[in-house]
């Protein structure tokens, strides 16, 4: 099963704010997912990104693939850095 950390849908008609998950790849954007991992919304001044990055990063080392805008996302969370950084030993 690939694993893909997307972004899922939500809100009124022309008001969106996304969810953060983890699901299958096969699924599709607003079906079944594994874990949400974190809020995005894009209609607040200024934009509002809300993730938990200890589960973002579990997911990421575990070999799911961020979407390009979860991966610009992270990164502006901190998460990414933290996945790029070598783990302490």
């Amino acid at each position: 099963m690939a694993v893909k950390l997307r972004l899922m849908r939500m809100g009124k008609k022309k008001q969106p704010t996304y969810r953060v998950v983890a699901a299958d790849s096969r699924s599709p954007r607003n079906g079944r997912f594994i874990e949400i991992v974190g809020t995005y919304e894009p209609r607040q001044d200024p934009t509002v990104v809300r993730i938990d990055n200890d589960r973002a990063v579990d997911w990421l080392r575990k070999g799911a693939q961020p979407t390009e805008r979860v991966q610009r996302l992270l990164q502006e969370s901190g998460a990414w850095e933290q996945f790029r950084a070598p783990a302490a030993r």
